[in-house]
């Protein structure tokens, strides 16, 4: 599940001379990874500061090259993720790589058994940070099922009192099963959470797509910041296995 940050949303202003709101900056994020990740990221330190501490030989160095290459990882694939939007563009932040996508270069967002943006040229890019859940889908599912019973069942309470004339009781009944099953319709069809991030996300794109100020190039920056202490910890791991 997958529910925007509000923290991150300052109050837009109005510019002068225009008859529009500019969209929320906002930010996405899946809350059941930043918790994974940071359990997995306790249960790694305190394992490897305790071998760090008491270990013995050649055991301190193993533990800090493991903690060099999993921390990067654990963080990257967890508490990273991000997806960035504004009325310019999507800034899309994956495991190990910064995507930015003005919203004139944005072809499509697409939900499959992932969740993804394409840009004009054709390339695909993945939102991590909105992770598809069949479970979640499936629970929405289920809850429309039972409320279109509900609203039917008031609908139909209701047509049979109004159709014996009812008591004043019933009638007031009657009304208040109907209004329940206008309310439940009206209401329309429940959505699992990362499924209504990505409904916000083509309706903001649909809107702004057009607009001068969203056209430009897409960029694409490796994050380096994670790569290089990774790689720095395979390799130690590595030469300390190899010495043997």
């Amino acid at each position: 599940m997958t529910t925007p940050d509000p923290s991150r949303e300052p109050e837009p202003t109005k510019p002068a001379g225009t008859a529009t709101t500019p969209y929320k900056d906002r930010v996405y994020r899946s809350p059941a990874g930043v918790v994974g990740g940071a359990l997995v990221l306790a249960i790694v330190a305190w394992l490897g500061i305790d071998a760090v501490v008491v270990g013995e030989g050649r055991t301190p160095w193993l533990a800090l090259a493991t903690m060099l290459f999993l921390v990067p990882l654990v963080f990257a694939y967890t508490l990273r993720p991000a997806v960035f939007v504004n009325d310019d563009g999507l800034r899309v932040r994956n495991p190990l790589r910064l995507i930015v996508l003005p919203w004139g270069q944005v072809a499509s967002l697409r939900s499959g058994f992932s969740n993804e943006v394409v840009d004009d040229s054709g390339t695909k890019y993945q939102l991590w940070a909105l992770p598809v859940s069949v479970r979640a889908r499936s629970k929405a599912a289920r809850q429309d099922a039972r409320a279109a019973r509900a609203a039917a069942r008031a609908d139909a309470r209701s047509d049979a009192r109004a159709g014996q004339g009812g008591s004043l009781r019933g009638g007031a009944v009657g009304a208040a099963d109907l209004g329940t099953g206008a309310a439940l319709a009206a209401d329309g069809p429940r959505r699992a959470e990362t499924d209504r991030a990505m409904d916000e996300l083509r309706e903001l794109h649909e809107r702004r797509q057009g607009e001068p100020g969203t056209q430009g190039e897409v960029t694409v920056r490796w994050a380096y910041e994670i790569i290089a202490p990774a790689v720095a910890g395979a390799v130690l791991l590595g030469v300390l296995w190899g010495l043997g």
